[in-house]
């Protein structure tokens, strides 16, 4: 049993544990402790993904209970793959917190990171529903305390309807780990699809309930139309480091999705079958289509940022609603582009606020900025590469959504939509730039030295979203492995259920 597989849940838990009792007057050990901690997680995602690339499927059991009487972490290639996406984010972001003096800008900024991480990795590597809430938990009381990091009124009040939202989320989600396990007895996740096969079509309602309470939870998570009112004002009043690590979070909610619904709920399962399938698919279009009017009608950059958070994930669910390998696989590169570039865009605005001193983000003209020319190719760059424009892995990950989805019946209603909502984006991303680049007004602003990092850090997020596209076919390759797994659970069965 590889104990390198409980290593990504461990480490940051160790580190925020020691930064709080032993480093909270110390903020230059807290830095050069985080960062250790992310380079070292960094490594051990990638070991881990080399372990998965085989095919093969590692539980590591804690405590050397087998599953189903004890927990497992499971590890395969969706799980690696997660865990190192992860890993990279937090490391570039954190990097660009350190660069601006936003982790000083507050208490405990450094051991809430690192829980977060704690958390984020626990939920793609648990193999038990109820860890998995429990993950959750872990990460959404860190989000909870990075979400008001600095202070401000503004800040605060979208922080409160947060927790608000997220605690009825978590109520749901324990209502929905209630029903399923007074029906089946488990919430092991690959015991709970060996017995909810066994359940009869004709007891099969109260799993039914159980199956959409919590695609609804995951529905909430993955800010899916019409549950996604926490989003904006969540994204927009965040730092700018914690809104980037938050394009990881609504990740969760659709890779929770693809773990259920192909694992335990699948399309060959009588009792759950085309349950949620056009619930997913129209709920996606109106995500995506309000997500890229928003970008059109936002009046600040911040709410611009988080309305283009929200039309991802609409692109990215309705390749999920199709539940074949080949969308799968487009879904899975849509998710690792659309958190590289969304994390670009919040740093990006996060730069052009802070030039733009008392205007902030408000888009009225205003004075040239200091690295005025550099700010508005990072801008450019984060533009096309949400919009989906070529040359960057937006318009690749738009082609290959287009085309898992040109066998189904609604074809010509999701390609309209996914077209016409990308002109939308185009011209609310080109409004906004010329808005803030070109429409000047006023004398230019001091020329300050300007910190090189955080500059590094959004480079490194472009240059990501650049080689995703250069290496199309690699990645393409891994993930149609990826969605070959999930879509054949027995080999995920029978490694959880057969180490005992």
């Amino acid at each position: 049993m590889s104990h390198w597989i409980i290593v990504p849940v461990v480490l940051p838990a160790v580190l925020a544990a020691i930064m709080t009792l032993a480093m909270r007057y110390h903020a230059a050990l807290q830095r050069v402790f985080s960062v250790a901690g992310c380079v070292a997680l960094v490594a051990v995602a990638l070991g881990l993904l080399a372990e998965a690339a085989g095919g093969g499927i590692t539980v590591y059991e804690l405590g050397n209970w087998p599953a189903p009487f004890g927990i497992v972490l499971v590890l395969d290639r969706l799980s690696a793959l997660m865990v190192l996406l992860t890993a990279v984010l937090a490391l570039v972001v954190l990097l660009y917190a350190i660069g601006t003096g936003w982790d000083q800008r507050g208490r405990n900024f450094h051991a809430l990171w690192q829980f977060q991480l704690m958390g984020i990795c626990g939920a793609f590597l648990t193999g038990d529903a109820f860890n998995l809430f429990v993950f959750f938990e872990v990460l959404l009381i860190a989000s909870y305390g990075l979400m008001i990091h600095a202070g401000g009124a503004r800040r605060l009040k979208a922080g409160v309807q947060y927790v608000i939202y997220n605690l009825l989320g978590s109520t749901l989600f324990l209502f929905a780990l209630g029903t399923i396990y007074a029906v089946t007895g488990t919430l092991n996740m690959a015991d709970l699809a060996v017995r909810a096969a066994e359940i009869p079509v004709e007891d099969s309602a109260l799993l039914r309930v159980g199956a959409m309470l919590l695609f609804l939870v995951f529905a909430v998570k993955a800010a899916l139309l019409p549950l996604h009112f926490w989003l904006p004002n969540t994204y927009a009043e965040a730092p700018a480091p914690v809104a980037a690590l938050f394009a990881i979070m609504t990740k969760i909610g659709a890779y929770a999705i693809l773990r259920f619904y192909t694992l335990i709920f699948g399309p060959d399962l009588d009792v759950t079958a085309d349950l949620i399938d056009e619930v997913l698919l129209f709920g996606a279009l109106a995500t995506l289509a309000v997500g890229m009017i928003g970008i059109l009608g936002a009046k600040r950059l911040g709410r611009l940022a988080a309305f283009a958070a929200i039309g991802s994930m609409g692109t990215l669910l309705i390749a999920v609603a199709v539940f074949t390998p080949q969308s799968t696989a487009a879904a899975l590169y849509y998710t690792i582009h659309s958190t590289l570039a969304g994390a670009l865009l919040f740093l990006v605005v996060d730069l052009v606020r802070a030039r733009r001193g008392a205007l902030g983000g408000a888009l009225v003209p205003g004075p040239r900025m200091a690295q005025h020319g550099m700010l508005a190719a990072l801008w450019f760059g984060a533009a096309i590469a949400t919009a989906g424009l070529p040359p960057l892995s937006g318009f690749v990950g738009k082609l290959l959504v287009l085309d898992a989805t040109r066998e189904m019946a609604d074809v010509w209603l999701i390609w309209g939509a996914v077209l016409a909502t990308s002109l939308v984006a185009v011209l609310g991303f080109a409004q906004a730039g010329s808005v803030v680049f070109w429409k000047l007004d006023g004398a230019d602003s001091s020329p300050a030295p300007q910190p090189a990092l955080p500059l590094v850090a959004c480079f490194a997020l472009l240059a990501g979203v650049g080689m995703l596209a250069v290496l199309a076919g690699p990645v393409m390759r891994y993930l149609e492995a990826t969605a070959a797994q999930m879509h054949a659970p027995a080999a995920y069965i029978a490694a959880v259920l057969g180490q005992g």
